[in-house]
């Protein structure tokens, strides 16, 4: 049973590649407004009016007609922008979440989403010296002390 849904998922996996090849390689306005948000309102660029998203699409356009692939014109868009231009985030570092996520709640992996989550969402500390290791000036701390003794009168 479980070899058979796998041999079906590759199936469709293949029939669904050409296509997207093809949609690489000569994209269309249409697609492209899918799959990339207005960085003002936040919407879909399909769905919004905002000026800017007017300069996208006339963008857009110009990049097809000179023969980019969808890549490279969502390279620039994002050179631009940054990657929140984009609609659906990218499959690498934190953005993997996104793609994991749903996967693991399926597979009903409570705890090690929050695992992952936890782990991913810590930001890494280098260990700082020990204060041990910090030796003071001698002129500095007499002229320290001067300045204390100062403040306490």
């Amino acid at each position: 049973m479980i070899v058979r849904g796998v041999i079906a998922t590759a199936l469709l996996a293949l029939l669904l590649a050409a296509p997207a090849a093809a949609s690489e390689r000569h994209p269309t306005l249409a697609e492209l407004e899918h799959e990339v948000m207005c960085p003002t309102c936040h919407q879909l660029l399909e769905l919004s009016d905002a000026p800017v998203a007017d300069r996208i699409r006339a963008f857009i356009q110009t990049r097809i007609d000179a023969g980019d692939t969808k890549s490279e014109i969502k390279r620039r868009l994002i050179s631009e922008f940054g990657e929140v231009v984009l609609a659906v985030p990218p499959a690498h570092g934190f953005n993997l979440l996104v793609w994991l996520l749903p996967l693991l709640g399926l597979a009903g992996s409570g705890a090690v989403i929050a695992v992952l989550v936890r782990r991913w969402s810590r930001p890494s500390r280098e260990p700082g010296p020990a204060e041990t290791d910090y030796v003071l000036d001698p002129r500095f701390a007499r002229r320290l002390e001067e300045e204390l003794a100062r403040f306490d009168r």
